[in-house]
């Protein structure tokens, strides 16, 4: 078997990560993590394929409609990285007790469309120290960012919180950058390779791609505990 390390420079087989998410950004983020070589990674979801989906959610096809997003994910990941464990979980995040079985990962990536399931999300990887990676896109326009417990700005003080900022056009090529971005993230997070470790929300608009400082909000429950 190839070693992906002799490859691509870096080894994340002793690395774990979960995907809350197998639409457009977890499709991406999947197989950039994947084909990395991570050793385990567990993803959630608990819709089902759309027709509306195949625009930009390349694990599926038409003959799959109605079929488990995550079952399906499971298998093309498992499929396409032999050196991957790869698990699904076939569930709705409504509360911290739904993530239990994401209490091991190194990091945990956000690719929802709901600002509830992020609030969750975010919360338990503060109480339990995980980094969390969140993704948005909207049209032609998209965000990136990591949330480091204790060390970084949360995602409300990053925007990433907002109250109808979930109602998305989904474009594919946007839905592959921020993807790629998340996993890129996620990577350079699961090596401590400090080139990007916070504080900076990645704005991809169009082919614009900038970085934004971010700062805890002097009343920000969250960053200020």
């Amino acid at each position: 078997m190839v070693n992906k390390a002799d490859i691509q420079g870096y080894d994340i087989s002793d690395k774990s990560a979960v995907i809350i998410g197998c639409g457009g950004l977890g499709v991406n983020v999947g197989v950039h993590l994947a084909g990395a070589g991570i050793g385990k990674l567990t993803v959630c979801d608990f819709d089902v394929v759309e027709e509306k989906n195949l625009n930009r959610q390349f694990f599926y096809d038409r003959s799959m409609l109605g079929k488990s997003k995550c079952a399906r994910s499971g298998a093309f990941l498992s499929n396409y990285s032999a050196e991957t464990s790869v698990e699904y979980v076939n569930r709705k995040i409504v509360t911290a007790d739904d993530l239990d079985f994401a209490r091991q990962a190194d990091v945990v990536v956000l690719a929802v469309d709901n600002i509830e399931t992020r609030r969750v999300a975010q919360d338990f990887c503060s109480v339990n120290s995980i980094a969390l990676i969140n993704g948005a896109i909207n049209g032609f326009f998209g965000i990136a960012y990591l949330y480091v417990p204790k060390k970084t700005p949360c995602l409300a003080c990053a925007g990433m919180l907002n109250e109808g900022d979930c109602k998305t056009y989904n474009s594919s090529a946007t839905a592959g950058i921020i993807g790629s971005i998340q996993a890129q993230l996620a990577i350079n997070r699961l090596l401590d390779n400090e080139y990007t470790n916070g504080y900076e929300l990645i704005v991809v608009d169009n082919l614009n791609i900038s970085r934004l400082k971010i700062k805890s909000g002097s009343d920000c429950p969250l960053c200020n505990k």
